[in-house]
């Protein structure tokens, strides 16, 4: 009796420890392990909420996705042999760009299978970050917002300043272009619209529009998203 008395208790720690590590990552980095009993999946769930933090630290007040949180989580993610997926929620006003950036790339350079599902929305450099998944969602009231690269602080005012700035947005544009089926001709075009923003250039594409611009695979939510990777693991495990 003390033996299995002993052997119960020890499970319940573990349990415990397992409990609190979940709520832990929930918590610290927004991220969740979600397990599949029936068909035994394991996905890694994700979200880049608020604004993609840089080289600056914001303000305690905002909302923000730290990029030295995300990269290693990715590369852990990619080198576990117990996760078999990747799903990535969005609901983000963008950021910095080359951490942005990043994060993008990190994930398109992923082997495992991934779905993005935008849900607020997914603005600026958020565009890239929901593209880079190998399939992409976007709820009916979700929005994406297409703009010019920004630029806060000292501005030194010399073309080379603007060579700069139109080699920033060439990297964003050819990304985007290259993981989506939209031109890059055609999102130039969406981020110099002067008929919708009342005080800047630019375009908001609201759920159906970034699919019909071919920015976004599919209208949906949760469930279609998790159907989407859990047929895609099914595929990937068939082929190995």
């Amino acid at each position: 009796m003390n033996q299995l008395s002993s052997k119960n208790s020890s499970t319940d720690v573990e349990n415990d420890d397992v409990m609190k590590t979940t709520e832990d990552e929930l918590i610290e980095y927004g991220s969740v392990k979600l397990d599949d009993p029936i068909r035994r999946h394991r996905i890694h769930l994700m979200t880049i909420i608020g604004e993609v933090e840089g080289h600056d630290v914001l303000p305690s007040t905002s909302k923000t996705t730290k990029y030295e949180h995300v990269l290693p989580r990715l590369a852990e993610i990619e080198e576990d042999p117990d996760i078999d997926g990747l799903l990535l929620l969005l609901n983000t006003m963008g950021g910095d760009v080359e951490s942005g950036l990043a994060i993008a790339e990190m994930i398109a350079s992923m082997s495992k299978p991934s779905v993005s599902l935008v849900l607020g929305g997914s603005h600026s450099i958020g565009v890239p970050l929901a593209v880079s998944t190998d399939y992409s969602f976007i709820v009916p009231s979700g929005t994406m917002v297409i703009h010019p690269v920004r630029l806060n602080g000292l501005t030194i005012g010399a073309p080379q300043t603007y060579d700069y700035f139109q080699q920033i947005q060439d990297r964003i544009t050819g990304f985007v272009s290259g993981h989506s089926g939209i031109s890059q001709k055609r999102i130039e075009e969406l981020m110099l619209n002067t008929g919708m923003l009342s005080k800047d250039l630019g375009t908001v594409l609201v759920g159906a529009q970034a699919v019909e611009e071919g920015l976004i695979n599919e209208i949906g939510g949760l469930h279609p998203a998790l159907t989407k990777i859990h047929a895609m693991i099914d595929e990937e495990k068939h082929k190995i």
